[in-house]
C-alpha cells in the first residue's frame, strides 16, 4: 500500500541546511495498522506528512496505492490525497459548524450534493460513536469526542490509508485508549491501513502490527511489535520500551544481587544476573523449575512483569542463579533453545 524509496527531507535552517531525514526505506502493506516511533525531532513527523505530500521530499520516491505520489500534477495530487485521510494533535475543528457539518467538510468541498454527504456521514457518526452529538458544537464536546470528530472527517472520502500524528497526544490515557480502540474498528470494519506516529510505545503496544523505530531522520529498527518488545536491538529502542517493560534493574534489586553474589562465592560456587525476555505460549511453561531440578541450581526471581500486546503474551524476568559454572553455561543454552532471551547482566564494581 506505502512503499517509500530513498527518502530524503532537507529544511533550510539558521545555520544552514538540516537533514530531517536520510534515505529511508519503508514499506508498509495494505490492512496495516503501522507505528513510527521516536523521540521529539527524530523525523516522525516529517516522515508521516511526506506520505500525503505535505512535505515533499528533497529526493525519493512516494508511492501509495501503486502511483508515485511526488510525479503527479496538481490536480493528480489532489485526487490522490482524497484516499490519504489524516488526524492531527490538536483536532483542528472549526467553531462555527456543527459535528456534522465539521465531519461533513472535505465532501462539501469536493461538491457532493447534501443527500450523498448525509449518506455518508451518517454512518460514520455512527461508527465513531457521535450520533447523538451530530448537532452540537466544539465548544459543547469533550478533547475525545473532538478526536472522534477528526477521525469521521478523516474518513469521509473513504480514504484507503489513514495518518495518525500524535493523535492521543493531548489526551489522558483513558481517552487514550478509547480512541487507539476506535483506530482499530476502523481498520478492522473498514480495511483502512492505518499509519501512527507517536513517542509513546504504550500506545504502539496496545494497537499496532509492526512499528519502525526512527532516530535522528533514520530507522534504525522494524519488525513485529511483539518482536521489538522481547528482543529490542537498538538503545533508543530499549529506552523507549523501558516506559512499559523498564530495563533497569532497581537499586534495591542490584544490592540484593551483590548481597547473593558474595554468598555464592563464599560456598565456592558461580553466580549469575541473568535477563529472561519470552513471549507467547512459552510465557506459560514450566521452564524453570524443570531446569532447577534438571540442574541442581538456586534460583531466586529478583523483579520481572507479564504483559500482553494483541493477545500474544510476553514478559521478562530477572532471575540470580547460582551453582557449578558448566550447569549454569547448560542452563543458558538450553532456554535459548527453547526460544528465551538470556542476556547476562554484569554488575560494576
Amino acid at each position: 500500500m506505502i512503499d517509500l524509496r530513498g527518502i530524503t527531507q532537507i529544511y533550510k535552517g539558521p545555520k544552514g541546511p538540516v537533514e530531517a531525514l536520510r534515505g529511508i526505506d519503508l514499506k508498509i502493506g495494505a490492512g496495516e495498522v503501522f507505528g513510527i516511533i521516536g523521540r521529539s525531532g527524530a523525523g516522525k513527523s516529517s516522515l508521516v506528512r511526506v506520505i500525503n505530500l505535505l512535505n515533499r521530499p528533497t529526493a525519493g520516491e512516494v508511492i501509495v496505492a501503486g502511483r508515485d505520489l511526488t510525479k503527479l500534477n496538481d490536480a493528480e495530487l489532489r485526487d490522490a490525497r482524497r484516499e490519504i485521510g489524516m488526524v492531527f494533535q490538536h483536532f483542528n475543528l472549526l467553531s462555527s459548524r456543527t459535528v456534522y457539518d465539521n465531519a461533513a467538510l472535505p465532501l462539501e468541498l469536493a461538491g457532493l450534493s447534501k443527500d450523498a454527504i448525509k449518506k455518508r456521514i451518517d454512518p460514520l457518526l455512527e461508527l465513531v460513536g457521535l450520533q447523538e452529538l451530530a448537532d452540537r458544537y466544539p465548544a459543547q464536546i469533550s478533547g475525545g469526542q473532538k478526536q472522534r470528530v477528526g477521525i469521521a472527517r478523516a474518513l469521509a472520502s473513504n480514504p484507503k490509508v489513514l495518518l495518525s500524528d500524535e493523535a492521543t497526544s493531548a489526551l489522558d490515557p483513558e481517552t487514550t485508549r478509547s480512541i487507539l480502540d476506535l483506530l482499530r474498528k476502523v481498520n478492522n470494519e473498514l480495511g483502512v491501513t492505518v499509519v501512527l506516529i507517536t513517542h509513546q510505545m504504550q500506545v504502539i503496544k496496545q494497537i499496532a502490527d509492526r512499528v519502525a523505530v526512527i532516530e535522528a531522520g533514520k530507522i534504525v529498527e522494524m519488525g513485529r511489535v511483539i518482536d521489538v518488545f522481547t528482543r529490542p536491538q537498538e538503545a533508543i529502542t530499549k529506552s523507549l520500551i523501558d516506559e512499559i517493560v523498564p530495563q533497569e534493574l532497581p537499586a534495591s534489586v542490584l544490592t540484593h544481587v551483590r548481597d547473593l553474589t558474595a554468598r555464592a562465592s563464599s560456598q565456592g560456587v558461580a553466580g549469575r544476573l541473568w535477563r529472561l525476555s519470552y513471549s507467547g505460549t512459552m510465557a506459560y511453561q514450566p521452564i524453570l523449575s524443570q531446569l532447577i531440578r534438571q540442574y541442581e541450581l538456586d534460583l531466586s526471581i529478583l523483579h520481572g512483569q507479564v504483559d500482553e500486546i494483541q493477545g500474544q503474551t510476553f514478559g521478562s524476568l530477572a532471575v540470580f542463579a547460582s551453582g557449578e559454572a558448566q550447569r549454569l553455561d547448560a542452563t543458558v543454552a538450553e532456554l535459548r533453545a527453547q526460544d528465551v532471551l538470556v542476556n547476562e547482566v554484569t554488575l560494576e564494581a
